[in-house]
């Protein structure tokens, strides 16, 4: 079975083999490809979609699914002006409902127009069924035509906050596709210099994407995993940076050897041998990182999760496979105009890295302490964040709904557009009633309608206050209470407001279970990795570090340069979870070459060889993914925008902080103490037969010419 995986691992490079890996990824894309314009098919738009499991809220969507064939949404239009309205907006408010009963749902009746007490603004209550986005789009039409002077008319209500968050989504994967792309491929150009190089990662990227949708699509269908416009949004992100990151990870190691060999296939095969297992932990970590998300209550975090896993599982197959065939089969040219040449120098006797490692193995202990410095402060500043976005809040520019709820909350109850829902049994409606009417925060109690058996009735309670305000959740969590009071009543309450409760303790829950399983499943694979147990606890360390500073370093931002009224409640746990997993990454990469080098040379000269060989390609890969997340950053939506910032800012932290500075500097303080109990610990850090690990500190890596000879049978 080893051998079988090894020459499996190798069939990339091989002779004939490339032919069969290239055309086996071909013939897949072309027959499967059609299944990946299918996604949209599968994503959940449903009221549950971004609910916690077995939240009360979700419960009362369940629930209302017995009283009608058709959901009901309501759109609200809202006809306001600065002074008391007169007959003409009257008129205008009349014809329109007029012209609205063409849209309301079978069997529901369009309630009469509603002035506001302070005679400044009418309210118009449209009852819709199916077709949601032609209808609304439609109401919204005609409620703009022929208003008189100093009227103002806006389209709101809950579907019509639906529309606009679907509008969002509805152009989000084909601007994120094409944003990613166009930054991918523009810093594969600054990094490879070359005219040719840069469209080899992309090209294997796309069959990653093809992949990646493909088996997506067929999960959801067929085995019930997920999937959110949210999360298949991200998707894409995540493979194209997971995706680069491996390729320039690869790309740098081939051309290592491509100057110590001549044929290209046996440096290939040699580039995947050594950087494989690297590779393959890191697209591990994230994959198993990403999937602990699965023990989440909230299920747009499960669907995040599962669906990125899937993502980076695809792009590490595609990376390790049909990127090294096609670059075994392009041949050295497309380097040009660098192309290695076999004897030349590996590297530079002389860079900034080795600069960098001869600068941190002068004053180890003082670069590590001053590294934590920085990373506490920036932590501190976590301290002030503001958790919890309104829906105005949550947009960068406020579309129509928004505006719609802004103008009923300054005329109305600011409940009345989107009230609360009580699901009672039938009998009990009258003790529910009255219990209800009592809790402080309620504007009124309205009856609703019974379930097809008769056995259901819902309640709408209009709350004094804003739906996605605290004094709105703490109104519900009363309504709660009273509700569940009542004997027999067996009473839920549900709405937009219950949702957002339901959401905010759910996210809170999560951020309990989630955390610490990802920390046990990332400490457990750096262990099996680095075979020592204080390495893999300090750089797990690191990376929480990190986290927590690249979130008050968000915080900042947020607060002071993009304006944000706050941060929503999803981004601690996300940014988390992305930030250990793909931190990580440049650790395992770094590490798994400093215990490879260090096996050779000794400890002291493996760190400061590990950091100098992999500082450029792991700075490039750093910048590639801090970048596509970036792309976040000019979204609409703030929670998404928030979750690219604070993503790009911990993993730019990662690259030039934690993994050049801080992680180097505890590997030299420390000494073979840092890879206890592990063989380079009881070796005392030196290679075998070879010299102790007390390589004079700064002594810099060892010149290409004093290498010591690397056998191609050498494990890594």
């Amino acid at each position: 079975m080893k051998a079988l995986i090894k020459r499996l691992a190798s069939a990339p490079g091989g002779r004939r083999t490339k032919w069969l890996v290239l055309a086996g990824w071909v013939i897949l894309a072309v027959a499967l490809g059609p299944l990946a314009g299918k996604l949209g098919e599968v994503e959940d738009t449903g009221p549950n979609a971004f609910l916690p499991r077995g939240a009360e809220s979700a419960l009362v969507n369940t629930a209302l699914e017995r009283f009608r064939t058709d959901e009901v949404m309501p759109v609200v239009a809202v006809y306001s002006g600065d002074t008391a309205l007169g007959p003409q907006a009257l008129a205008k408010a009349e014809a329109d409902r007029r012209a609205f009963a063409a849209h309301v749902a079978t069997g529901q009746e369009m309630p009469p127009v509603l002035p506001s007490d302070d005679g400044r603004a009418l309210m118009v209550v449209v009852p819709l069924g199916d077709d949601l986005g032609n209808r609304v789009e439609a109401i919204r039409d005609t409620a703009a035509a022929n208003a008189p002077p100093g009227l103002d008319v806006a389209v709101g209500g809950p579907a019509g906050s639906l529309m606009d968050q679907v509008a969002v989504f509805g152009s989000l994967d084909s601007t994120l596709m094409l944003a990613t792309a166009l930054v991918v491929a523009v810093l594969l150009l600054i990094t490879y210099r070359s005219p040719v190089l840069w469209l080899f990662p992309l090209i294997a990227v796309g069959f990653a994407a093809v992949l990646t949708q493909v088996a997506t699509y067929l999960l959801a269908k067929h085995a019930g995993l997920p999937v959110d416009p949210q999360s298949a949004g991200i998707l894409m992100v995540l493979v194209f940076g997971v995706g680069t990151d491996y390729a320039l990870l690869l790309i740098a190691r081939y051309r290592e050897e491509l100057q110590r060999h001549e044929d290209r296939h046996t440096a290939m095969r040699l580039a995947l041998r050594r950087s494989g297992p690297a590779v393959l932990a890191s697209a591990g970590t994230i994959a198993i990182g990403l999937a602990c998300l699965s023990l989440a209550d909230v299920n747009s975090s499960r669907s995040l999760g599962l669906v990125g896993a899937i993502g980076v599982v695809c792009g590490f197959l595609a990376m390790v496979t049909v990127l090294p065939a096609l670059l075994v089969i392009a041949g050295r040219w497309v380097f040009w105009p660098f192309v290695p040449r076999l004897g030349a120098p590996v590297r530079a006797k002389a860079g900034v890295w080795a600069r960098i490692g001869a600068a941190v193995a002068r004053r180890p202990r003082w670069s590590w302490l001053m590294s934590l410095a920085v990373t506490g402060v920036l932590a501190l500043s976590a301290s002030g964040i503001s958790l919890g976005l309104s829906q105005a809040e949550k947009f960068r520019d406020a579309p129509e709904s928004v505006v719609a709820q802004e103008r009923l909350s300054a005329h109305y109850p600011s409940g009345s557009s989107d009230p609360a829902t009580v699901v009672t049994n039938a009998s009990r409606t009258a003790a529910v009633t009255a219990a209800l009417a009592g809790v402080e925060g309620v504007a009124r109690v309205d009856a609703g309608e019974r379930s097809r058996d008769g056995r259901l009735a819902t309640l709408r309670v209009v709350l004094a206050d804003a739906p996605d305000s605290d004094a709105a959740r703490k109104t519900v969590e009363a309504l709660r209470t009273a509700a569940h009071a009542v004997e027999g009543a067996e009473a839920l309450v549900g709405g937009s407001t219950a949702q957002s409760l339901d959401s905010q303790r759910a996210t809170g829950r999560d951020l309990r279970t989630v955390v610490p399983v990802v920390l046990v499943v990332v400490l457990l694979v750096l262990v099996g990795l680095l075979r020592a147990v204080v390495a893999p606890l300090l750089l797990l360390a690191t990376v929480v570090f990190s986290f927590a500073a690249a979130l008050g370093a968000s915080h900042l931002l947020f607060a002071h340069v993009l304006g944000f009224g706050g941060t929503d409640w999803s981004i601690p746990l996300m940014g988390f979870v992305f930030l250990v997993a793909l931190g990580i990454d440049y650790n395992i990469f770094l590490m798994h070459r400093v215990r490879e080098e260090s096996q050779r040379l000794g400890l002291a000269r493996g760190v400061l060889e590990g950091l100098t060989t992999t500082g450029g390609v792991i700075t490039s890969a750093g910048v590639v993914l801090a970048a596509t997340f970036a792309v976040f950053a000019a979204l609409p939506l703030v929670p998404m925008a928030q979750l690219g910032v604070v993503v790009g800012i911990g993993v730019l932290l990662d690259t030039f902080l934690v993994r050049t500075v801080l992680v180097p500097a505890l590997a030299l303080d420390l000494g073979r103490w840092f890879w206890w109990p592990g063989r380079l610990f009881t070796a005392g850090g030196g290679p075998a037969g070879g010299p102790a690990a007390g390589v004079r500190a700064g002594a810099g890596p060892a010149p290409d010419g004093e290498r010591e000879p690397r056998p191609e049978s050498q494990p890594v």
